[in-house]
């Protein structure tokens, strides 16, 4: 059972993130500094007053909600009053967390102080990387229901007024000609680099994946240098190349392009499938009489079916997504969205662009939640975890 802490321990951690809060309000409003000194003291008298003065825990979260969501109103309407909202519901949950001594509820009891502290140390610099890299992406969203034609968060969009937001930025990509061009360039090239990739790849993998094949490392490293190798490289190097054998600014040229840098992916999901893969249900296939092809489409493809469709996948958002290597290797009339996005933002500044960059971002996450789908019903299949 958690056991209550000293408030020597809780209001100095309580005040230390209410400073780190009060260096983003303080520096809202013009001076860090005073915020940093205004958030310290003011959450340690709030978690003072909380655990001391407050009978009942639920009253003094919610009351805490509606102290912070007020303050935040009147200092900026209603989205500061959302964040402080927030900012209320967190430091009263995190007060009583620590001050009961939740935080030790679910640690074994043998944890010195400072591997609690590390433990949570831990985890708060996981959250932070995370926060650093998501946040653009969480930006570019709501910036592209902007109803002007900025790049930046407007005072009606900060006030949630409904005419700050508009979806004319949408409208422009599916109404724009040289947008629907591009979409439709990359959704011409894109499969077919992916139908490649997963081709060659899967071929390449199960190849590789055999004892007897010499020089297989060496092999393995050339296959995957497309991943290590910078893009920049291998953009020019396939510009050198193609322009020789004529396939620069073709269309097959720019799905082999693509797909040369899709078959790594495929090969290393592949790879990762067959380790798990038994190689008795093939010699026992064989000697029931099934061919080679057989054998594999009918007991080695089923097995390994989610590492083919993960890496298709992989390399499929690789072709989507690129651009260094099409500017090589296409011309305009092989101009992806990507591309085309490269474009509004050098030549002219088009607000467009964070409404493809949403939907794209989408896409990805639809993709990305089925690559994992895929892997765990691939370790269910392997039997490495429970149904």
């Amino acid at each position: 059972m958690a056991t209550k802490t000293p408030a020597s321990f809780y209001i100095p951690v309580v005040a230390g993130f209410g400073a780190l809060a009060g260096l983003f309000v303080g520096t809202a409003q013009g001076n860090g500094f005073l915020g940093i000194l205004a958030g310290a003291i003011i959450l340690a008298v709030v978690a003072w007053g909380l655990v001391n003065l407050v009978p009942d825990e639920r009253a003094g979260r919610w009351g805490l909600v509606a102290v912070f969501a007020l303050a935040g109103f009147l200092m900026g309407g209603i989205s500061a009053a959302l964040i402080g909202a927030a900012f209320g519901w967190f430091f009263g949950w995190f007060t009583f967390w620590l001050a009961e001594g939740r935080y030790r509820a679910h640690l074994v009891p043998y944890l010195t102080p400072g591997q609690v502290l590390w433990h949570y140390t831990f985890r708060v610099i996981c959250g932070a990387i995370l926060v650093f890299l998501i946040t653009p992406i969480l930006v570019v969203m709501p910036l592209s229901f902007n109803a002007e034609d900025f790049f930046t968060f407007t005072p009606e969009m900060l006030r949630f007024d409904p005419e700050g937001y508009s979806l004319k930025h949408y409208d422009d990509f599916f109404t724009n000609s040289d947008w629907q061009a591009a979409l439709a360039n990359s959704v011409k090239i894109a499969p077919m680099a992916t139908l490649l990739s997963v081709g060659f790849g899967t071929l390449a993998a199960i190849g590789l994946s055999q004892p007897h094949v010499p020089f297989r490392r060496a092999i393995m490293a050339i296959l995957i240098s497309p991943m290590i190798v910078p893009l920049i490289i291998s953009a020019a190097g396939m510009y050198f190349f193609y322009s020789r054998i004529g396939l620069q600014g073709t269309y097959l040229g720019v799905v082999l392009a693509h797909a040369a840098l899709g078959i790594p992916f495929v090969i290393i999901t592949v790879t990762a499938t067959l380790v798990g893969f038994d190689n008795s249900l093939t010699r026992a296939a064989a000697n029931m009489g099934a061919n080679p092809v057989t054998t594999f489409f009918r007991v080695q493809m089923p097995l390994i079916l989610p590492g083919v469709i993960s890496g298709g996948l992989f390399a499929f958002i690789t072709s989507f997504d690129e651009v260094v290597v099409v500017l090589f290797v296409g011309s305009a009339g092989q101009k992806t969205l990507p591309w085309q996005m490269f474009i509004g933002l050098r030549e002219q500044i088009s607000p467009t662009i964070l409404a493809v960059a949403t939907i794209l971002v989408v896409i990805s996450i639809c993709l990305l939640t089925t690559v994992e789908l895929l892997r765990r019903r691939s370790e269910r299949l392997r039997g490495m975890s429970p149904a």
